[in-house]
């Protein structure tokens, strides 16, 4: 089954599509990995630093 030129097109768009939307998805991804570790890092070394403050 052969398709047509208008198919092709489609089809490519379609795909470029797709590809667009997974780079997007894994840039937030990696993203959302480095950063969530990184805020809970500073908030605990800010919670430490009230405590010692506060108590020392």
């Amino acid at each position: 089954m052969d398709m047509t030129e208008a198919e092709v097109r489609l089809a490519d768009e379609k795909m470029r599509a797709e590809t667009a939307k997974l780079l997007a998805e894994t840039k937030q991804i990696s993203v959302s990995t480095f950063l969530a570790p990184f805020l809970a890092a500073v908030g605990v070394i800010g919670a430490t630093a009230a405590f010692v403050k506060i108590f020392l």
